[in-house]
């Protein structure tokens, strides 16, 4: 809910005592949603880039959300900017900053999407209702895999927040933390929460 570049120096802070703790040159992430998308921030601005092997992000807001069509309508009706005033007043800039098109989004990725090191995954689910529309979750860039899981398991319903516990998407994740594999396919079971 707070200011996600602050959030991004927690987790700068926290790679720096794993890696001085375990000896690791390089650590592996995994977010989901919000905490899907601020590790960009980390990699592009607070230098993580050199300090992470491989990111991966479930269902992250990486381009921001129009939730489903409300934020567009709320800058046609000039009322958007208040809506932001009464987040800010509650202390909760995190979700102004996810809007599409916020200032905080632009800012982030007027340069590209990834920097050069950490291998990236995206893993989206088009049942997602709260990153809408479900592509602005995806990057762009030589060093990234996106992942539909419905084109993978097309009877998947899992939806933003059942992306923790669905088989298909831990499926995916071990693979890119592990193997890697391009080509891998999930068993189709084990689907996660449709909301």
């Amino acid at each position: 809910m707070g200011d996600i570049a602050e959030s991004a120096k927690t987790l700068s802070a926290f790679v720096d005592q794993v890696r001085q703790r375990t000896g690791a040159a390089k650590v592996d992430l995994v977010g989901h949603s919000q905490g899907g998308m601020m590790p960009s921030y980390y990699l592009k601005r607070l230098g993580g880039a050199d300090k992470v092997r491989r990111f991966v992000a479930l269902a992250p807001s990486n381009h921001g959300t129009d939730l489903l069509g409300l934020v567009n309508l709320g800058r046609a009706l000039n009322l958007l900017g208040f809506v932001n005033d009464i987040f800010n007043q509650a202390q909760t800039p995190g979700l102004a900053q996810q809007e599409s098109g916020s200032d905080f989004q632009k800012a982030l990725f007027a340069d590209g999407d990834t920097v050069p090191g950490p291998e990236y995954t995206v893993i989206e689910t088009k049942n997602d209702e709260v990153v809408t529309p479900y592509t602005n979750a995806f990057l762009k860039g030589p060093n990234v895999r996106n992942i539909t899981i419905q084109d993978q398991c097309p009877g998947d319903y899992v939806a933003h927040v059942g992306m923790f516990n669905d088989g298909p998407t831990l499926q995916n994740v071990l693979n890119s933390l592990g193997a890697n594999d391009p080509s891998f396919r999930p068993a189709c079971k084990d689907f996660g929460l449709p909301f």
